[in-house]
C-alpha cells in the first residue's frame, strides 16, 4: 500500500504527461455519452466508435432512437457484443429518460442507476465525464492498475473504488479515473505489461518484484 507521499507523485506524474485526460468514447453530448458507455460492456472503445459514428448522425436523442425501433437500432450495433440485449436496454433507457427527465441525462447516481443497463460503473462514469463530478469508476483496467501497483488493493471493484476515494488527494480526484484505464490500457496492460516505458515504475509494487526476482537470479547464476 502506498503512503501519500507517493500517491501524490504518481498523479502528479501522470498529470504532468496528460494534463487533460478524457474518454476515448466520441461524444458529443450526454446522451451519446450514455449509449456508448452502455454499449462498451465487454466491446472495445475502438468498436463503439465505429458503430456510433454511423448511428449518431441518423439518432442521438432518445426519441430518434426509438423512432428506429429494435431492429433499426441493431442494424447499426450488430457489431457489438452483446448487442440484442445492448438494444433493449438502450430502448428502455431512452423511454425512461423521456418519461421522467424530459428527454435529459440525469445527473444523479440513483436516477442513473434506475436506467436500465446502467450499474454503478456506468452511471460513475456519467458522473464523472459528463457532469464533472470527482468519482472514479473502476473497469477491469482499473482494478488491476490498482492492485498491481498497491495504490488501492481491493478484491471487488468496490472495494478499490472506496479505497481510491479515500487515497487519491482532491486535486487529482476528477481525472484519476481517465489516468488509471488510460495507463491500464496501454502500459500496464494485463499481459506483458511495458514497465520499461512505465512513468511510474519505481513507484510500483509489481515491477520492484519483478526488479528483486531478476536481481537474485543475476546473483545467483553469477555465484
Amino acid at each position: 500500500m502506498k503512503n501519500s507521499e507517493e500517491i501524490h507523485e504518481i498523479f502528479s506524474r501522470f498529470q504532468a504527461a496528460n494534463p487533460k485526460p478524457t474518454t476515448e468514447l466520441k461524444h458529443h453530448t450526454p446522451f451519446e455519452l450514455l449509449v456508448a458507455v452502455i454499449l462498451s460492456a465487454q466491446a472495445t472503445d475502438k468498436g463503439v466508435n465505429k458503430a456510433t459514428a454511423k448511428l449518431f448522425p441518423v439518432a442521438n436523442t432518445p426519441q430518434a432512437i426509438l423512432d428506429l425501433g429494435e431492429e433499426g437500432l441493431k442494424g447499426y450495433i450488430k457489431t457489438i457484443g452483446l448487442f440484442n440485449s445492448k438494444a433493449k436496454n438502450i430502448l428502455q433507457t431512452c423511454h425512461l429518460l423521456l418519461e421522467r427527465h424530459g428527454g435529459q441525462v440525469p445527473n444523479e447516481r440513483a436516477a442513473l442507476e434506475a436506467l436500465p443497463g446502467v450499474g454503478r460503473k456506468t452511471a460513475n462514469v456519467m458522473l464523472n465525464t459528463a457532469f464533472g463530478q470527482p468519482v472514479i469508476a473502476v473497469d477491469t483496467h482499473i482494478f488491476r492498475v490498482a492492485n498491481r501497483i498497491g495504490l488501492a488493493p481491493g478484491k471487488t471493484p468496490r472495494q478499490v473504488e472506496d479505497m481510491l476515494t479515500h487515497v487519491v488527494p482532491d486535486e487529482f480526484k476528477h481525472d484519476a479515473h481517465h489516468w488509471l484505464i488510460l495507463h491500464g490500457r496501454y502500459v500496464c496492460t494485463a499481459r506483458n505489461p511495458h514497465c520499461q516505458d512505465c512513468l511510474i515504475s519505481d513507484l510500483c509494487d509489481y515491477y520492484q518484484k519483478i526488479a528483486t526476482a531478476e536481481s537474485r537470479g543475476l546473483k545467483k547464476t553469477a555465484s
